[in-house]
């Protein structure tokens, strides 16, 4: 083992005793180098060989000039080098900004536009288009013969920023300083009960946030993590085969994926392997697809995670036992994690004391955002120091109500936002984007319920004769990521007005008979 990466973890914390996120994972090969880390179907690394390459590809980076407060954006697919970016830029102190691979053109490189990285790392010269200052992971590693500088462990800087989709009509990026990163994955770990005997594995892409808490805490409590090929995992079939070749015993994925293994022949095969623990999240997951897995994997322990972009991964973690689901009800969110504080505000924007009584969900505590990339205006008016006395928050857009016990329970989402998939939209950034396409004059998005009680996305626009809506469709996609793609689209002579002013999106939906999803209109709640 080269031990260039240190004669021992240095210990640094973010605060209540948490430990940074990268001094475990040097600390655990400083003392169990020969223990499995990482793997993805093309290599497997143990923790001293993770630190090792960690320490060559931050001593490339830093002869490349990357320091403490730049940007490196990762296009990485799921994988080991992905891991190993991401440790190497904090080794730095610099900040990890992943962008998927299978982003259009136009919005990789508005991304990279925003954020100005030092670097670009890449997994090979084969770029679809020219990205601006990339390298290839492997010339970096190769791109230094000295050591690499002593790990920054500063609880204050800025671990990842990850892009979402904005109020505004354009992405933004979120900027998780290491602090709240660190408290996110211990709370994890905490909550699960992951171990050193942990081997996890990964199923959502990385370039979205809620897959770190299947990748870094099994890592942070000195356990392993598979990364398999995100496209396999569609299958069902491979999903259980994994589990029983790599013996994996934790999972982190979406209630729509969990949807997709309930609707599959090989689900009861679970119950015969090593997996132990499901944590759901992204979005709200039904009662009845839980008490299904449950009924077929008896040994699971599941649980319910909650938590916006803005908010580091996930602040609750709630388990979920079968008698303590209702039929027609999501599950509860549970109780915030420690350090972290939830409010609720009523359409005064005053907090909300009785339990019963439902409001808009006000976050505080160890897991906040520092803010927007390069964007204080919107980084004011959802981080607020004036609605709860005492306490800074970030007001989410969610409707939650808390019962007598503590327990918190979503109940809908304000409008502007759908999470479909897992991801989360803005329904105002795809509409904007359709109406910059030449030859529609105007655009207009909205939800629906699909089948099975799926979240829907109809985009109606206002086009040329000329133009047909297939024309319309393929330009949108060359313009967005799949993820965003709207499910259907439809040509409208004009988009209906409610007398507010607003367009009528009830009218545009009932003209092709489509039941929309509005939730509760509390536009006014906290503001």
């Amino acid at each position: 083992m080269d031990t260039s990466w240190g004669d021992g973890a240095p210990r640094n914390e973010a605060g209540d005793g948490v430990e940074d996120v990268l001094s475990r994972v040097l600390r655990h090969a400083w003392q169990r180098p020969e223990a499995p880390a990482v793997s993805d179907g093309r290599r497997r690394l143990t923790f001293g060989e993770l630190a090792d390459e960690t320490a060559r590809l931050a001593a490339g980076l830093s002869s490349r000039e990357v320091g403490a407060g730049d940007r490196v954006v990762l296009v990485l697919a799921n994988s080991v080098d992905f891991v190993v970016g991401a440790l190497a830029c904090m080794w730095l102190g610099a900040t990890w900004v992943p962008v998927d691979i299978d982003d259009p053109p136009e919005r990789r490189l508005s991304i990279l536009a925003d954020c100005e990285p030092r670097l670009v790392l890449t997994a090979s010269q084969d770029q679809p288009e020219a990205l601006p200052g990339h390298v290839t992971l492997v010339d970096a590693m190769g791109g230094s013969t000295s050591r690499a500088p002593d790990p920054l462990t500063d609880a204050s800087l800025s671990a990842y920023a990850i892009y979402t989709s904005g109020t505004t009509g354009a992405p933004k990026g979120v900027m998780i300083p290491r602090s709240a990163f660190a408290h996110g994955v211990a709370s994890a770990v905490e909550a699960l009960g992951l171990d050193a005997t942990s081997r996890g594995m990964c199923v959502s892409a990385f370039h979205f946030d809620g897959s770190y808490g299947g990748l870094f805490p099994p890592l942070y409590a000195g356990g392993s993590v598979v990364i398999p090929l995100r496209d396999s995992l569609l299958f069902p079939r491979v999903f259980v085969r994994t589990v029983e070749r790599e013996g994996v015993t934790s999972s982190t994925f979406s209630p729509s994926y969990l949807r997709l293994l309930l609707g599959s022949s090989d689900l009861d095969r679970l119950a015969t392997t090593t997996l132990r623990v499901i944590s759901l999240g992204g979005e709200a997951c039904s009662a009845s697809d839980v008490r299904e897995l449950l009924a077929a994997v008896p040994q699971l322990r599941v649980f319910n995670q909650y938590g916006p972009t803005e908010t580091t991964i996930a602040v609750t973690h709630f388990e979920i036992a079968q008698n303590s689901l209702q039929s027609g009800e999501f599950v509860p969110i549970g109780v915030p994690h420690r350090g972290v504080r939830f409010y609720l505000l009523d359409e005064h924007g005053d907090v909300v004391e009785e339990s019963g009584r439902p409001g808009r969900l006000c976050i505080g505590g160890s897991q906040l955002m520092s803010g927007y990339w390069h964007a204080p205006g919107l980084t004011a008016e959802v981080l607020r120091d004036d609605v709860v006395p005492g306490d800074r928050v970030f007001l989410t857009d969610d409707l939650a109500v808390r019962d007598d016990a503590g327990c918190y329970r979503f109940i809908a989402r304000m409008g502007g936002y759908v999470k479909r998939n897992s991801v989360r939209i803005s329904l105002v950034e795809l509409a904007e984007t359709l109406r910059g396409l030449d030859d529609v004059s105007d655009a207009v998005c909205a939800a629906y319920q699909g089948e099975g009680a799926t979240t829907c996305i109809a985009a109606f626009v206002v086009t040329d004769p000329a133009t047909t809506i297939a024309n319309v469709r393929n330009r949108a996609c060359d313009r967005i990521p799949q993820s965003m793609v709207p499910d259907v689209f439809h040509g409208a002579s004009r988009l209906p007005l409610k007398p507010s002013g607003k367009i009528d999106v009830d009218v545009l939906l009932t003209s092709i008979g489509l039941t929309g999803i509005h939730p509760q209109d509390v536009s006014q709640v906290g503001a």
